[in-house]
């Protein structure tokens, strides 16, 4: 666990994350990270959640066609 401060950026407040948060999440200067709120806590991630959501539907449409796909490709 690390303990950060928040700290002034113009007229705002930042937080700024360690190298070594940086290069676990694989981000860099300039990216885009993603707020989620959860019971008690809230979740930074690079991966847009509504974007995970539509491929787990995509998957489910893939799995409960996959005769069909199947025959399509041939």
């Amino acid at each position: 666990m690390q303990t950060l401060k928040l700290t002034q950026i113009g007229n705002s407040v930042g937080l700024i994350l360690p190298k070594e948060v940086l290069a676990r999440l694989k981000l860099e200067k300039g990216d885009t990270v993603f707020l989620t709120d959860a019971p008690g806590a809230v979740t930074i991630t690079p991966h847009d959640p509504s974007f995970e959501e539509q491929l787990d539907i995509g998957r489910e449409f893939m799995r409960e066609y996959r005769d069909t796909f199947n025959a399509l490709a041939k």
